[in-house]
């Protein structure tokens, strides 16, 4: 700050006021700079009284203290196995063999989430956060139990004397596993269901940038704390201006610690211009950027406090109709260099390990460790006084940091709808009835929040009517076309952004739609919320957000008018892979099949499930109580001669529609048999857990929903080899038959796409054939056999 006047002002503050003066001169390595201390000046010109403003200066001295103490903590987690409050240096025993942790990250951290709880202080509010770099948990561990913010879990294990602490650095990096095959420590490398306030893991890199702005309900606030390195993942973030409005959501500060580096290397934008380039970028994209100093808790909490009465004003202005949307969001900057506040800072390895050797067998980095940590060491004394400073919630009657609003989103239970099934005889798309089911759901709850995650093709798969409802969100609507400037659907082409617009909006209603082949593209985003859900569950605090369906159509087999690119059943198999009391993979069979899973679906929580939905009219198959039973078992029996030979499984409407035919050649040629519809696969493989148990069936209730029989054929949505290994408990060995996608596809009608993998009903009967020792001539005709034997050029006899 080069301005005379207010270096004046600031040098005669200080000299009329001694607590600010002490404040000032900063404490251990935590400084203050003019900037800084003229903003921070112009904070404490908004207390009420000189006793209030006594007060807000205890609060930021008490900050320094504790970030210099979050600091010291966070190095030994890393380096020590046996802490003293007392100060004193540590000797070679005292330190880990092996140490590990991303250090530099968490030491950045450790100013950043002072300055959050310091906010929170001073204005008696209590905020949520979000961290996507979720491998800096360090920082926010070490800061919960220096102030007693912490879940029955650290509480029972930590505290702030030699012992607890002894136990605390140890338990960081423990690799300890427990005989249920879970991490005997509650510490994780990264934010985990343990960690006081924590809602995302922060693993997957750029997934916080896009959920963040969908997060807070109005009268909310929340502070996200984003990465540089981040910034080069998912750019979908630079959209959020385009997203917020002031009529359904509450106040975000995303605030970016900008180290300018990433592992290995410096990061995209410290190569491309630093941060005047990035602040140019952020004002053209819709922002309010604002660079403070990342070094200092007093300007993180100035930051927040000042974002948060400059989009106040800009509501305002709205409100008085001066301005328009997009609102400029506040966007904090913050600058530092990785690893401040320890030896190593600013090098490639402060992301680690930041000394150059291993303090435990290395004189030197044994030396440079102990003075380092003498810097931030705070003696316990001051150190005390400085927690209960700043833990002020009983003043303010406001929430601890771990109960902040969005720490256990739980909307209430939603009101379903009565379903209204079609006549039978008739089609009907059964993505049209997931469109009629889910425009009820949105009537019937009008006080949930709506999100739909929607790239870009919305009318394609028939969801016509929450379109015309809901309609795309925009800041300038277009006339004659479904948008609003209101409106709740996320659209772009961005599989990624717009599921995260739905996994944010945890205290509302979600669905996601996508093209089946594009949908993969979510699986990262998917699949960091459904470990987490699941984590929260062992922990004892289940999630309370109600379920997500993932909507998979224009899917593999309906999609041949486009190249094989658009023909990919990748996610569902990838589901079928998570925990089926997390993760769901359903393939309804009709229109009243779809719509009775839909609502299913959202009687529950905390689930994610990917729904593949043909878009196309198709007969309708199953009555109200079928779509129900099919929906409660995963199985339902549409067909069962006494005492069959053999058992056909439909995964999908299209495989049940060829299973049908093969179903009346069977009958034609007196085979008997037993027809199945299998919407939910994944209740019928082997549990690999307690808890994943619960969601699935066990031996006896499959053989009370499925009796026993030597030969079955399955002809699957997805690859073969997968649903096999699902539905290993199903497989009978050598007289089971598993047909579906064998990577074959192109521009193909459904016909051709199911000839091409060897799926079509034919290919179905072969396989009875095959698995009952039977002659294939017994069950198909020569021109039927020859063509699915590929000896035939007239593969249309068996359309």
């Amino acid at each position: 700050m080069n301005d005379p006047h207010r270096a004046a002002t600031l040098e005669a503050l200080r000299a009329r006021d001694p607590a600010f003066d002490t404040w000032a001169r900063g404490y251990g390595v935590i400084q203050h700079l003019p900037l800084t201390q003229h903003r921070v000046a112009s904070l404490l010109e908004r207390a009420a009284s000189p006793e209030q403003r006594d007060a807000w200066l205890a609060l930021l001295h008490a900050a320094d203290r504790i970030a210099c103490m979050g600091m010291w903590l966070v190095a030994h987690m890393t380096y020590v196995r046996r802490p003293r409050l007392d100060g004193s240096p540590l000797s070679a025993d005292d330190f880990k063999p092996v140490p590990e942790g991303h250090t530099g990250g968490a030491l950045n951290m450790v100013p950043a989430y002072t300055g959050y709880l310091l906010a929170n202080s001073l204005s008696g509010d209590t905020r949520a956060w979000l961290m996507g770099q979720g491998h800096c948990v360090a920082a926010i561990d070490a800061l919960n139990l220096l102030t007693g913010n912490m879940m029955p879990e650290h509480a029972r294990r930590y505290a702030l004397d030699d012992a607890g602490l002894a136990t605390f650095v140890n338990d960081f990096y423990h690799y300890g596993v427990g005989t249920d095959g879970a991490p005997r420590s509650p510490l994780g490398s990264h934010v985990n269901a343990h960690t006081a306030g924590g809602i995302s893991e922060g693993g997957y890199l750029g997934f916080a940038e896009l959920q963040y702005v969908h997060m807070p309900l109005p009268g909310q606030s929340l502070v996200a704390f984003l990465s540089d390195g981040a910034f080069e993942e998912q750019r979908g973030s630079d959209w959020s201006p385009r997203w917020w409005r002031a009529e359904d959501c509450g106040t975000v500060l995303p605030v970016m610690i900008a180290n300018g580096r990433r592992i290995d290397q410096r990061t995209s934008m410290s190569q491309s211009g630093g941060t005047p380039w990035f602040r140019d970028h952020l004002t053209l994209n819709g922002f309010d950027p604002l660079t403070i100093d990342g070094r200092d808790p007093a300007a993180f909490a100035w930051a927040l406090l000042d974002g948060e009465h400059r989009l106040a004003e800009r509501v305002r202005m709205l409100r008085d109709g001066v301005s328009d949307y997009p609102v400029r969001l506040p966007y904090v900057i913050a600058e530092t260099v990785k690893g401040f506040g320890f030896p190593g800072a600013g090098s490639n390895a402060a992301h680690n390990l930041p000394l150059a050797d291993n303090p435990a067998n290395d004189e030197r980095a044994r030396a440079s460790f102990n003075a380092g940590a003498a810097k931030l060491f705070v003696p316990a004394e001051a150190l005390r006084e400085a927690i209960a400073t700043l833990n002020n919630h009983g003043q303010s009657d406001r929430p601890a940091e771990r109960d902040h609003p969005l720490a256990n989103p739980a909307p209430h239970d939603a009101i379903l709808p009565a379903l209204i099934p079609p006549p039978a005889g008739t089609t009907q798309s059964p993505m049209a009835a997931i469109d009629d089911a889910f425009v009820a759901l949105v009537r019937a709850n009008p006080d949930l929040r709506v999100r739909i995650g929607n790239p870009d093709e919305m009318r394609s798969n028939r969801l016509n009517a929450s379109l015309d409802m809901l309609q795309h969100r925009v800041t300038h609507p277009e006339p004659g076309i479904a948008e609003s400037l209101h409106g709740s659907v996320i659209t772009a082409l961005n599989e990624e952004a717009v599921v995260c617009a739905a996994l944010g909006n945890k205290q509302g209603l979600n669905l996601v739609a996508s093209y089946e082949a594009f949908a993969v593209k979510m699986l990262g985003a998917m699949r960091q919320e459904i470990i987490f859900a699941r984590h929260q569950a062992s922990a004892g605090r289940p999630p309370r957000w109600l379920s997500l369906p993932i909507l998979c159509s224009s899917h593999t087999w309906e999609n041949g008018k486009n190249e094989q690119s658009h023909q990919d059943p990748t996610l569902c198999e990838a589901w079928l892979g998570e925990m089926n009391d997390v993760a769901s993979v359903l393939f309804p069979v009709d229109g009243p099949s779809a719509a009775r899973a839909l609502l299913d679906l959202y009687a529950s929580r905390g689930r994610i499930a990917v729904m593949v939905v043909p878009k196309n009219a198709l007969p309708v198959q199953l009555d109200a109580n079928q779509a129900t039973q099919l929906s409660d078992d995963g199985v339902l029996c549409l067909h069962h001669d006494q005492t069959p030979a053999v058992q056909l499984f439909a995964i999908g409407a299209y495989q049940l529609e060829a299973m049908q035919r093969a179903s009346q050649r069977l009958r034609e040629k007196g085979i008997a048999h037993a027809l199945y519809a299998l919407q939910a696969p994944g209740r019928f493989r082997a549990a690999r857990d307690a808890r994943e148990a619960t969601s699935v069936h066990d031996a006896a209730q499959i053989r009370a929903l499925i009796p026993d029989c030597p030969a079955r054929v399955f002809l699957c949505h997805g690859r073969p080899e997968v649903f096999s290994g699902v539905l290993r408990p199903l497989d009978t060995g050598t007289q089971s038959r598993f047909l579906g996608y064998r990577n074959r596809g192109g521009t193909l009608d459904t016909f051709g796409m199911l000839y091409a993998n060897g799926a079509t009903w034919a290919h179905a009967t072969l396989a009875v054939a095959e698995s009952l020792s039977l002659s294939p001539e017994t069950l198909l005709d020569e021109a039927e056999l020859a063509a699915v034997q590929y000896r035939s050029d007239n593969p249309d006899v068996l359309r």
